[in-house]
C-alpha cells in the first residue's frame, strides 16, 4: 500500500470480491412444458410483492440489529457497502453501549414507490424509494436490493438519502418495468463499471469528470488543507471497488442518462512528528481500532456513491453526485 500526502501522488491498489455463479436451470412441469429460469431470459428482478416483502423483511431486521447493536441481527439483510458500513457500526455501538441502545428510535419506511428493472440473469436487483420517520421531511431513502440466485435471500447493499427533488425520472416500459443499464454500456459519459476506477482517480489527479461539488471539488481541498498540519501529517489511499455485492448497478433515467450507485474504500493515515501524540477522542475509532497508535493511525472508510451519468454527447458531459454516504470500518494504530 502507497500512501498519498496529498490528492495529487499517483497510487495503485486493487481488491476484488466473488460474484455469484450464474446458472441456467430446466425445470419440466406436470403439463410437459420446459420453463426457463437462468441467464439468458429478461425478466423483471422481482415482483412487486416480492418486493414489497423484501423491504418488510430488511425493516425488521435493520430494526433489531440497530436497537441490540448487534450486527448479527441483520447480517443476512444488508450486504456490500451497506453491509459494511452498517456492521461496523453496530460493532462499535456493541463495544460502547453492550445491552443495546435504549434511545433507538425505530426505522418507519411509508409511500414506497417500487423501481423494478428487466434484466436477464443473476444477480437481479431493484430500488425502493421512501419517506422515512428519520431525518428531514423533503427526504427519500433509496435502498437497492439485490439477489445472487433463486436460493438466496434479498439483500440491502446501497443506501442514500437525497431530497425528493433530486430524484429523476425514470425510463419505463408499458408494463411499468425500469430499464437496467450493462455495466460497460457506451452510449453515458463514463460507464457504470468504470465510475469507481474514475473517482478515485478524481480524488487523486482531479480532473474534470465530475461536476463540482461537495463530494468532489471540496473534498480535494479539505484534503489539501489537512495533508500537513504541524506536527501531523495526513495520507489518502482510495480504492475502487467493483466486484460481486460492490458492482455498480444503474437504471435508465427518462432523458437517456443513468442513475448509478458504485462503491469505494478509502484509507486516511494521520503519522506524527516524534514527541507528537495522536489523540483518539472518538468512541468509535476506538472500539474499531487494533493496536496502538504510537506514531500513526489508518482509518479505513467505506463509501457509496449515488450519481447521475449523462448520455454521451449530452450538452452537460459532467458525472454529478446527487448522494454519498461513508462510514468508518475500520482503524489500525502502529
Amino acid at each position: 500500500m502507497s500512501w498519498d500526502r496529498g490528492p495529487r501522488r499517483p497510487r495503485r491498489l486493487g481488491r476484488s470480491a466473488s460474484a455469484a455463479a450464474l446458472v441456467t436451470v430446466l425445470s419440466v412441469t406436470a403439463g410437459g412444458c420446459v420453463v426457463v429460469h437462468g441467464e439468458r431470459e429478461v425478466l423483471p428482478g422481482a415482483t412487486r410483492t416480492e418486493a414489497a416483502r423484501a423491504l418488510k423483511d430488511f425493516s425488521t431486521a435493520y430494526n433489531e440489529a440497530n436497537a441490540a447493536n448487534d450486527p448479527t441481527l441483520d447480517a443476512d439483510r444488508v450486504t456490500g457497502a451497506l453491509g459494511d458500513i452498517d456492521g461496523a457500526k453496530l460493532k462499535a455501538g456493541g463495544s460502547n453501549q453492550p445491552g443495546g441502545n435504549p434511545g433507538y428510535l425505530p426505522l418507519k419506511l411509508t409511500g414506497t414507490e417500487f423501481t423494478i428493472p428487466e434484466k436477464a440473469g443473476w444477480p437481479r436487483w431493484f430500488v425502493t424509494e421512501s419517506k422515512a420517520n428519520k431525518g428531514r421531511d423533503e427526504d427519500r431513502w433509496l435502498l437497492v436490493f439485490t439477489r445472487g440466485g433463486p436460493d438466496e435471500v434479498w439483500e440491502v447493499s446501497y443506501l442514500t438519502i437525497l431530497p425528493g427533488a433530486d430524484i429523476p425520472e425514470f425510463a419505463k416500459d408499458a408494463d411499468g418495468w425500469a430499464q437496467a443499464v450493462a455495466p460497460d454500456a457506451a452510449d453515458l459519459a463514463v460507464a457504470p463499471r468504470a465510475l469507481p476506477k474514475a473517482y478515485a482517480a478524481y480524488l487523486r489527479d482531479g480532473g474534470d469528470t465530475f461536476a463540482p461539488g461537495t463530494h468532489t471539488t471540496k473534498w480535494r481541498s479539505d484534503r489539501t488543507k489537512n495533508a500537513s498540519r504541524p506536527g501531523l501529517a495526513q495520507q489518502y489511499i482510495d480504492e475502487p471497488l467493483t466486484s460481486g455485492d460492490y458492482a455498480p448497478v444503474a437504471l435508465r433515467t427518462a432523458d437517456g442518462g443513468a442513475l448509478v450507485f458504485f462503491t469505494t474504500r478509502h484509507y486516511q493515515r494521520q503519522t506524527s512528528a516524534r514527541g507528537v501524540p495522536i489523540d483518539v477522542t472518538n468512541t468509535d475509532v476506538k472500539a474499531l481500532m487494533t493496536g496502538e497508535p504510537k506514531q500513526s493511525l489508518t482509518l479505513e472508510s467505506v463509501s457509496n456513491q449515488a450519481v447521475l451519468d449523462p448520455a454521451k454527447g449530452a450538452a452537460d458531459s459532467q458525472v454529478r453526485f446527487l448522494g454519498r454516504i461513508q462510514g468508518l470500518t475500520g482503524a489500525k494504530g502502529e
